[in-house]
């Protein structure tokens, strides 16, 4: 008998040559990670709402989070399938967490810096460690034609 309930959302993961997944860390969902990436030991990718893109030569470090996670619309319906694109050359730095829905290429989110969700980040960006929060009632499928971009 299988320890895991049905319920629960089903591993879908593809992994690029030359990278390297740590097996303490934790993997939920359809997630595809493209060449020479490393991902450390208790980094989480958690993909809820839709997939999770990841491209090569990423470094996600102990205890980052990449979540994708599901939304409401203005109606209290669920808010319909994200996918969640990581460009390459990234590094998420231990403790960070990311919910953008884009993040671009050759960026560094710092140690315990958060990246709010419906953002995007473009590239060569460095995101300190702060909080950004995005606006709580606006109708996410606005804020994905906005663009914003964070960092320095």
């Amino acid at each position: 008998m299988s320890k895991h309930s049905s319920s629960q959302t089903p591993r879908k993961l593809k992994i690029g040559s030359g990278s390297v997944v740590c097996q303490e860390a934790e993997i939920k969902g359809e997630v595809t990670i493209g060449s020479r990436t490393v991902i450390h030991p208790k980094a989480r990718i958690i993909a809820e709402a839709g997939p999770i893109i990841i491209g090569d030569n990423n470094l996600i470090e102990e205890q980052a989070t990449i979540l994708n996670s599901s939304y409401l619309d203005d109606d209290g319906q669920s808010g319909g399938k994200i996918v969640l694109k990581i460009g390459n050359h990234n590094v998420f730095e231990v403790g960070s967490q990311c919910e953008a829905v884009n993040v671009g290429d050759n960026n560094i989110l710092e140690a315990k810096s958060k990246v709010g969700r419906f953002t995007s980040v473009s590239h060569g960006r460095t995101q300190m460690c702060s909080l950004i929060v995005v606006e709580v009632g606006m109708n996410p499928r606005e804020r994905f034609k906005k663009h914003w971009s964070f960092g320095i």
